[in-house]
């Protein structure tokens, strides 16, 4: 399984790299692809959600009214659910909503993802580049070259760089991350993938591990 290399202008370089079947060819697991985008929504919720209980109210604590003869239900103290400003029955506490998936199964999972955008056709490869400087501008530039712009793109890097990183920083629709960064998430919320050439082989590599 090969794949073109583009350069910066959305050109082919004659070059070609070779995509790793186990990683990008692979029949795609569903559930995996479902457990991981789980755990990683989970693990963005605060959690700090929070409903006073009826021992939590700050109210009278006289019983409303006698217990027997009144011919209406009984009552105890006005901090009851059954009234208005009263205590909440069974309400949310603050609590951590993380979970826990074995390596094995969030690989299966990343490696699913991939093998479906490669049957999707929405996998490239672009030369690797860098910035002298960081300019949104000259980002846009080549999102213009590779038919991307407006359109929701991950770019995955082989190592850290900065200016890369900040040129993108202010576009919407576009991430910029290193390649040991990716999560399942990011790849099914983009609807392209572009790897930096340096990045196809470390990211192999990883999900070999």
């Amino acid at each position: 399984m090969e794949l073109v290399v583009l350069n910066t202008s959305g050109k082919e370089t004659g070059r070609k790299v070779t995509l790793d079947e186990t990683v990008f060819g692979i029949e795609p697991n569903q559930h995996a692809v479902y457990l991981e985008v789980k755990q990683y929504l989970a693990a963005q919720r605060q959690g700090t959600h929070k409903a006073k209980e009826r021992s939590e109210i700050t109210a009278s604590t006289k019983k409303l009214k006698k217990q027997k003869g009144s011919g209406s239900a009984r009552y105890g103290d006005i901090k009851s659910p059954t009234f208005r400003g009263g205590g909440r029955v069974f309400g949310p506490k603050p609590r951590d909503y993380r979970f826990k998936l074995n390596k094995a199964l969030k690989r299966l999972a990343k490696k699913s993802v991939l093998s479906q955008k490669m049957r999707d056709n929405s996998i490239r490869v672009l030369e690797d580049m860098s910035l002298n400087a960081p300019k949104t501008k000259d980002f846009i530039a080549l999102l213009d070259a590779l038919a991307l712009n407006g359109k929701k793109s991950l770019f995955i890097l082989p190592e850290a760089n900065k200016n890369v990183y900040l040129s993108s920083r202010n576009l919407p629709k576009t991430k910029v991350m290193n390649f040991n960064e990716v999560s399942s998430y990011d790849i099914v919320n983009a609807g392209e993938v572009v790897f930096f050439e340096g990045a196809v082989e470390k990211f192999q590599e990883n999900l070999k591990k």
